[in-house]
């Protein structure tokens, strides 16, 4: 009998014990698939993973002879439990390197959150095909190699997975068990081409290709394909009024998406919840071992999360918020937006970003250098979670107000109602604002008045208080001409920001740099693209396309940085020499603590602290221009992070 991938000898034979009832899965705190999306040819009840005797033995009698047995074993050539190395000799997370030294290597040693426990929560909604077999994500062994489509085909429709908050999913890792069902390409090596984008480029249109060639067996089954094939395959299939759908994600390949992230020494960046390889999350490069990992990751999301990993982390994050939209349907409690959210017509929109982030850096005066010791960046801890989830966020048709009526409508009975204003920002050099920092508004000029568009947020914020990070101005300051007010509002997202928060610590808790990364790619993701329609075109969709939210989250963001920037010159003479979004650096003497005390999410904390070395402090005191501060800056933090990927050192 098997266990669960923690315990990995990976040679071991199917768990036969009966999956958990409907009951005892509730019980013990599975996920309850009625909060699935779509629908399938299924009853509605809990899926069952079990092995069943009848099915092995027709896999078995029709494994095809074209397999090479010498790499990929089939289930009747699985060593038995009693050949399963045991004792010292098996795969321990605490073995000692007596063996590895005898060999003359030293083994490398894994993550932590590699060695954290694979949950259940995944189990009946998604399955893990390498070319040894075929897993549960908790690590139960089901059926030997899949080595033809036809038995892709009797894999899912025996696995009968059901969906959660995403289709079900096959995976499919490793580039072996990819050989076995003809999905393989050759676009070439990096080194042939200039950056990786164009390998990239030509190995996507290969695989689509080779996928058309090779699926025939699939579609004759009676499956069709959803959209273009690619790194993953969207399948869906209809049976009188029942339609199941299913995607298979091909892991060798998904790299064929990613190509936002290319650049640095051209390494591959962020992919989703397999990981990043540049920052040493992605899967380990053994397919079993990234199998266990990969399941790992799926039962983490499904029991954190509630939904399966989307194809982008930007999907994960929608799935959560429809995860959200139809329990509050359901219950009728709760806000359910179900309309998109497009900008209105504005007269003099602003070009590029409605309420831009903050980019900034100033020439260090001789002051700032005198008894600095370090340079030390400090940002907001997952700045845009914080203000998704404490925001008043508004929906529905608004209206649109002129002159004395668009003024009138910014003194609500309880605050600036959410809409879009169009202002005049005064000039930054007729108001008392501190010289060592950037202006309030990317928009205003220090030398004469802009007139704008601002959401609710800015409208706000610029009435603070020089101190706590505005301008002291009244509303007549700044001439509200014309508005955009919306009818309803509300903190839409905050349910979805406490999932997501609670997560993240749980994350943290555990040391779990892999899963800690991924949420931040998803609520970045997601609140990022916002803003385009074209990601939200279904019907089912569209409600997504909120570009007015995402700028109110990062106006707010904006000024909760500038508020603190205040906060620090206030009690530590102390000023920034550049700001990037929601992070700021400040050259400091040593001992000098300027992070916030609290845990709390949007609190300031220290991202990197580097000694302010010779070279460095020269080339800050000589630089001409901002530029050359920026390169300065730059070569500092990355000299500081090569030593710590030369130390080994992890991601805290």
């Amino acid at each position: 009998m098997s266990s669960p991938w923690e315990q990995i000898p990976l040679f071991t034979l199917p768990d036969t014990t009966p999956a958990a009832s409907p009951e005892s899965a509730k019980k013990d705190g599975l996920p309850d698939v009625t909060d699935s999306v779509g629908v399938t040819d299924q009853s509605g009840s809990e899926p069952t993973i079990a092995t069943h005797p009848e099915f092995h033995e027709q896999w078995d009698a029709e494994s095809d002879e074209q397999v090479d047995v010498a790499e990929t074993p089939t289930v009747a050539e699985t060593p038995t439990v009693a050949e399963t190395p045991t004792g010292p000799e098996s795969p321990d997370l605490d073995t000692t390197d007596a063996d590895s030294d005898a060999a003359g290597s030293v083994a490398a040693v894994p993550p932590v959150w590699e060695a954290l426990p694979a949950g259940e929560a995944a189990d009946g909604h998604a399955l893990i095909v390498t070319a040894a077999g075929t897993y549960t994500p908790s690590g139960k062994e089901l059926t030997g190699p899949v080595d033809s489509l036809e038995k892709l085909d009797k894999l899912i429709r025996w696995a009968s997975l059901t969906p959660l908050g995403a289709p079900a999913q096959i995976w499919v890792v490793g580039l072996a068990a990819c050989g076995l069902l003809g999905w393989v390409i050759d676009p070439g090596s990096e080194d042939d081409v200039d950056d990786m984008e164009a390998l990239r480029t030509r190995a996507a249109a290969e695989l689509t290709a080779t996928l058309h060639a090779t699926l025939p067996p699939l579609l004759g089954a009676g499956w069709e394909l959803r959209g273009e094939p690619g790194h993953v395959v969207h399948l869906s299939r209809t049976i009188g009024n029942f339609t199941s759908m299913i995607d298979v994600v091909i892991e060798p390949y998904v790299w064929t998406y990613w190509n936002k992230d290319f650049g640095w020494h051209n390494r591959v960046g962020d992919m989703g919840v397999l990981g990043s390889p540049t920052a040493g999350t992605y899967l380990p490069d053994d397919d079993l071992p990234a199998a266990r990992e990969l399941g790992r990751r799926l039962g983490w999301c499904a029991q954190h999360l509630g939904v399966l990993p989307g194809p982008t982390p930007a999907r994960t994050g929608a799935a959560i918020i429809d995860k959200i939209k139809r329990e509050r349907t359901r219950s009728g409690k709760g806000i359910v937006v179900t309309t998109a959210g497009p900008v209105p017509p504005l007269d003099g929109a602003p070009r590029g970003d409605l309420e831009p982030a903050v980019g900034w850096t100033r020439v260090p005066e001789a002051s700032d250098l005198e008894d600095a010791d370090r340079l030390v960046s400090i940002d907001q801890r997952a700045a845009y979670l914080a203000s998704a989830g404490m925001l008043e966020l508004g929906y529905g048709q608004p209206t649109h107000l002129t002159g004395g009526a668009a003024a009138a409508a910014a003194v609500g009975e309880k605050g600036t109602p959410f809409g879009l204003w169009r202002i005049t920002l005064p000039a930054g050099q007729a108001l008392s604002l501190p010289e060592k920092l950037p202006l309030p508004h990317p928009h205003m000029l220090a030398d004469q008045p802009v007139q704008t568009w601002v959401t609710t947020v800015t409208l706000d914020a610029l009435r603070e208080p020089v101190a706590d990070g505005g301008i002291g101005a009244d509303l007549d300051d700044l001439d509200v001409t014309e508005a955009w007010v919306y009818p309803q509002q509300g903190r839409v997202l905050d349910k979805w920001a406490k999932i997501l928060r609670e997560a993240r610590k749980t994350a943290v808790d555990t040391r779990d740099a892999a899963m800690k990364g991924f949420l931040g790619s998803c609520y970045k993701g997601y609140i990022g693209r916002m803003v385009n329609p074209d990601m939200w075109t279904s019907t089912r969709m569209v409600h997504h396309h909120q570009p007015l939210w995402r700028a109110s989250i990062i106006a707010h963001c904006r000024w909760r940085g500038r508020r603190v920037a205040m906060r620090i010159a206030r009690e530590h003479h102390r000023w920034p020499v550049r700001t990037v979004t929601d992070s700021w650096v400040y050259l400091l003497p040593d001992g000098e603590d300027i992070a916030d005390l609290s845990e709390a999410l949007g609190k300031m904390t220290v991202e990197k602290d580097v000694a302010l070395t010779d070279t460095l402090l020269d080339a800050v005191a000589s630089a001409a221009d901002v530029h050359e501060v920026n390169l300065a800056i730059k070569a500092a933090f990355a000299d500081d992070e090569d030593a710590a990927d030369d130390d080994g050192a992890g991601v805290d």
